[in-house]
């Protein structure tokens, strides 16, 4: 099952047929994605499961039906093992953003974290979970699907928001401050640190 997230609200991608209760199920071969999209949007719907038999045609099956934006970011500890945030559009958030033509995944997730924090000297630990999410640009409905790495950096010096994006700060936080901030982001990131605390508990 993959959870996309539409204005913060889980559309589900489902090959098991649920019963209905608390929310909507369509069929994704023939649904009309863009008025279910619009309807969450609009808060009509809550929370809404598409269902497609063949799990491994989920995505794909989706991604046929509207553009597909690739994004790269990451989850980066310091030496202190605190972890790097932004804060944007009043929420705090993880450094990531779109990659640009030719460049590897990787790549994009290192210069997204570089150019919205000003932390340099990072290092790919290990490759995440991908998120998804759906928003509206210029009357359009997109995908976003980001590519998330752990990293870790030995960086002492100044943060620097990058404030052309709308960053108002960046901030180094550790696990008292991150349980605070996760309260007040988006639902994607929560996601994120739930996977990254099974993983180190392992």
């Amino acid at each position: 099952m993959y959870k996309v997230f539409v204005n913060d609200k889980p559309l589900f991608l489902t090959n098991e047929i649920v019963k209905e209760t608390d929310f909507q199920l369509f069929l994704l071969e023939s649904a009309d994605i863009k008025k279910v999209i619009t309807k969450i949007f609009q808060n009509k719907i809550q929370k809404a499961y598409l269902y497609h038999p063949d799990e491994k045609e989920i995505l794909k099956t989706l991604k046929t039906k509207m553009p597909v934006q690739k994004a790269g970011g990451g989850i980066v500890y310091n030496k202190k093992n605190e972890v790097l945030f932004i804060f944007r559009n009043g929420k705090w958030d993880l450094p990531k953003g779109g990659i640009e033509k030719g460049e590897e995944i990787e790549y994009t997730a290192l210069r997204e974290v570089e150019e919205e924090t000003g932390v340099n000297k990072l290092v790919i630990t290990d490759k995440l979970q991908k998120t998804y999410h759906i928003f509206k640009r210029n009357g359009r409905y997109k995908l976003k699907v980001t590519h998330w790495f752990e990293m870790r950096s030995t960086y002492e010096g100044p943060l620097l928001p990058q404030l052309e994006e709308g960053i108002e700060k960046v901030a180094w936080l550790n696990p008292d401050q991150i349980s605070e901030a996760l309260k007040n982001s988006y639902e994607n990131i929560k996601l994120l640190f739930e996977e990254e605390k099974s993983l180190q508990s392992q």
